[in-house]
């Protein structure tokens, strides 16, 4: 059947990393709603109110240490490209100028990248 709806068909990513900002429990309830994992690390203050608050205060959220380390990959890379004037002022406003610059960014320090 025919979608009734022009444009890209709407996805549901398998799992979310996020920083400790994004700790919260409406984010990882509206997460597990909608059958997203959640790679959130616990806040400080967080762990030590559940604990304080004892058996009431439920169960740690679930948090895979070896694929939140995967996570420093993609942020090394954003702070590499900003690293370009024009990719972290967004000098071009049009998106495809925008998406070439970073194109071209990505294989300038691709092509710098030394070997070893």
């Amino acid at each position: 059947m025919p979608r009734a709806v022009t444009g890209r068909p709407r996805t549901t990513p398998a799992r979310v990393l996020g920083d400790m900002a994004y700790s919260s429990r409406a984010i990882r309830h509206l997460l597990r709603r909608r059958g997203i994992a959640a790679t959130i690390p616990e806040r400080r203050d967080q762990v030590a109110n559940r604990r304080r608050r004892g058996t009431h205060g439920g169960r740690p959220p679930a948090s895979d240490k070896d694929v939140y380390c995967d996570r420093n990959v993609v942020e090394r890379c954003f702070a590499r490209l900003k690293q370009f004037r024009a990719i972290a002022t967004r000098f071009d406003k049009l998106a495809d100028r925008y998406r070439a610059g970073i194109v071209l960014a990505a294989l300038i320090l691709w092509l710098r990248e030394p070997t070893g």
